[in-house]
């Protein structure tokens, strides 16, 4: 049968496999030899870009084995949804059942002919700066096949199952044209939960669940980007942005754990001088960016210092300067345009849809890639027909007109496809120097006052998932240990904080939709980038300069490979905690070892540890002085 080959689901990835890869840059697969060619398998999956995560996961499995997704067994009662929900991959699953044989039949029944099912345990997609939560499906539907596997041994295969984890990592999962890190992580086997899970002790199935569960969610924060809080994964982006201009600098398979680097570099307190100045000055560059819908990157061709002394003036780029930088950006694309005209004019529908699919969610970050992939394949499915039969009535609708016409289509996208992140790129720059021309030929009268730009230096926090589980502050609990009309047994998402503030920082505030005109912002956005240099630069150079007992807090799998472990005991209990520790200097030879351009710091050689130093003379002034530190003592060499 149709169904059991799963042909829709072969003809479903191959049409991700197109659709993604114009839209990605490239998705690169990491730990593909942890995943067996054959024998049952649970994949559990991080589930944080919508649809686009079982397309990316069914795309990138390695050995081209088909996956098996959960779905409503309401869904099949219809003969013919049944049947196309079989082939493209589905399987129900009887939610309402407490039975969990019956609940778990249909993947038990995939899992005994050697098939892989595949979970997102966290249960719903989400946009936060951390993995929020790992339910117990996963480890639940693992260990009653492993028990039914036991009771039924003459029906089973002789392999029992694993579960294999997958990290979906994006570089930036709403923007076109960026970069998928895949990560298959070490596979799980049940020896060490088996027993206990058919023990029959009373609580024992769901204390080895809950154990399997812990070992689950494990492997996926090891492979993923997380932050305690919103500004602590806003200051990693952007000081990642700053040591690599562009993402694709960066070695996709460093990615991870050079993000994650960062975020523990910035997460608490870090025992360094200008720390929390610099955090502040990469907060408010970012928000300024994301204001005007600028990158680090497309900044770039503007002067910064070459060496960050805050004792040099470091002016405004003047008119002329980019004026020519305009001129320069624009010639440079029109002489390549003539040729990409064609390509640009067919696929300028496409374009347009795409932003038109990420409009209607705006405020849903996981979900306007999703839109702009769907919609724009949905337009290239109607163009190719149109561009091939408008070829083809060119050529007299002869037969040899035919071929001619499919192959130029053809040629025709895959040209696109290779040309348009130049292209892309190049056009990106044009607008963004156009914007920094117009901000900084209007009058300065023109500018944001301190007071109306305090709204824009704050990042906004993507808008907040209510089905998400999130851990309630010291405040929330002793509100919700109080009587209210709203606490009948569990919490209700409204009266969750949008911002889990770990780390003693301000919580991000959500800001108007309405914005400025960016000329408006252009001048503050210029001075803000110098600064957040700058303010980076000294705390690098704190780093190096600090005493090698100092250590910062980090990760346990990253201290494991590149630091030490301690146990710490709690104050509270007599459980201990492990906590891990990265030495300052390893840190930073860290990034430079994988590519980072670390701002250089030349300073007069003053005596004395830190001075203050107004910005008044930075030629940046935007209406009152701002102050930074800087070191007093004559640098290392970076």
């Amino acid at each position: 049968m149709a169904s059991e080959r799963k042909v829709l689901h072969r003809v479903l990835r191959q049409i991700s496999d197109w659709a993604l890869s114009s839209f990605f840059t490239e998705i690169r697969v990491i730990g593909g030899e942890n995943v067996p060619e054959d024998g049952p398998i649970i994949v559990t999956a991080t589930h944080h870009n919508m649809m686009l995560d079982p397309a990316v996961l069914s795309v990138t499995f390695p050995h081209h084995r088909i996956l098996n997704y959960w779905s409503k067994a309401s869904l099949f009662t219809n003969p013919i949804v049944r049947y196309i929900l079989l082939s493209s991959g589905n399987i129900p699953v009887e939610r309402r059942s407490k039975d969990r044989q019956v609940l778990f039949k249909g993947t038990l029944e995939e899992l005994s002919k050697g098939h892989a099912v595949a979970l997102f345990p966290e249960g719903t997609s989400y946009t936060e700066p951390r993995i929020m939560q790992v339910k117990d499906g996963a480890a639940w539907a693992a260990l009653e096949y492993s028990k039914w596997r036991q009771e039924n041994s003459e029906l089973a295969p002789l392999q029992d199952v694993i579960i294999v984890p997958a990290a979906i990592v994006y570089t930036n999962k709403s923007k076109y044209r960026s970069s998928v890190v895949v990560e298959y992580g070490q596979p799980i086997t049940l020896d060490a939960y088996k027993e206990q899970f058919i023990s029959g002790g009373e609580g024992a199935s769901r204390a080895a669940v809950k154990r399997l569960t812990r070992a689950i969610e494990s492997e996926l924060l090891e492979a993923t980007i997380n932050a305690p809080d919103w500004n602590v994964l806003f200051a990693a982006r952007m000081a990642r942005d700053i040591l690599w201009e562009g993402n694709k600098s960066i070695d996709l398979d460093d990615f991870v754990a050079i993000s994650q680097t960062l975020v523990d570099l910035f997460s608490g307190d870090t025992p360094i001088p200008h720390f929390r100045t610099t955090k502040r000055n990469l907060l408010e560059y970012y928000s300024l960016l994301q204001s005007t819908h600028l990158t680090n990157s497309e900044l770039k061709s503007l002067p910064l210092p070459r060496s960050l002394n805050p004792n040099i003036i470091a002016p405004i780029p003047s008119r002329l300067f980019t004026l020519l930088i305009l001129i320069r950006d624009s010639l440079s694309a029109l002489i390549r345009l003539p040729f990409f005209l064609f390509p640009l004019i067919m696929y300028s529908p496409v374009y347009s849809m795409g932003r038109l699919g990420a409009r209607l969610v705006k405020d849903e970050e996981e979900t306007q890639a999703q839109n702009k992939v769907v919609f724009g394949f949905l337009s290239l499915v109607l163009i190719y027909p149109a561009a091939f039969f408008f070829l083809w009535a060119l050529l007299w609708y002869t037969s040899t007109g035919a071929v001619l016409a499919a192959a130029t289509v053809y040629l025709l996208a895959k040209y696109h496809d290779r040309m348009i992140d130049d292209y892309y790129l190049r056009g990106r720059r044009i607008i963004a120097a156009w914007r920094v021309l117009v901000g900084v030929w209007a009058p300065k009268r023109w500018d944001l006052s301190i007071a109306a730009l305090s709204q824009y230096t704050t990042p906004a926090p993507p808008k907040e998932n209510p089905w998400i589980e999130k851990p309630k502050t010291p405040d929330q609990l002793s509100r919700s240990s109080s009587p209210s009309p709203l606490s009948s047994g569990s919490s209700s998402p409204t009266s969750i904080s949008g911002v889990v503030n770990t780390g003693g920082e301000p919580l991000a505030k959500i800001r108007s939709t309405r914005r400025p005109p960016s000329r408006r912002l252009v001048r503050h956005v210029l001075k803000a980038r110098v600064e957040a240099v700058k303010a980076f630069a000294i705390f690098l150079d704190n780093l190096l300069r600090a005493p090698p007992s100092t250590h910062v807090k980090a990760s346990v799998h990253l201290a494991r490979s590149y630091g030490h472990l301690a146990e710490v005991k709690s104050t509270d209990s007599d459980t201990v905690e492990v906590c891990g520790w990265r030495d300052v200097h390893e840190i930073v030879q860290f990034l430079k070892q994988r590519g980072a351009n670390i701002p250089v710091m030349q300073l007069s050689a003053f005596d004395g540890e830190w001075a203050a130093l107004s910005s008044e003379g930075e030629g940046y002034m935007t209406g009152d002085a701002d102050t930074f530190w800087t070191s007093t003592t004559p640098s290392k060499n970076l």
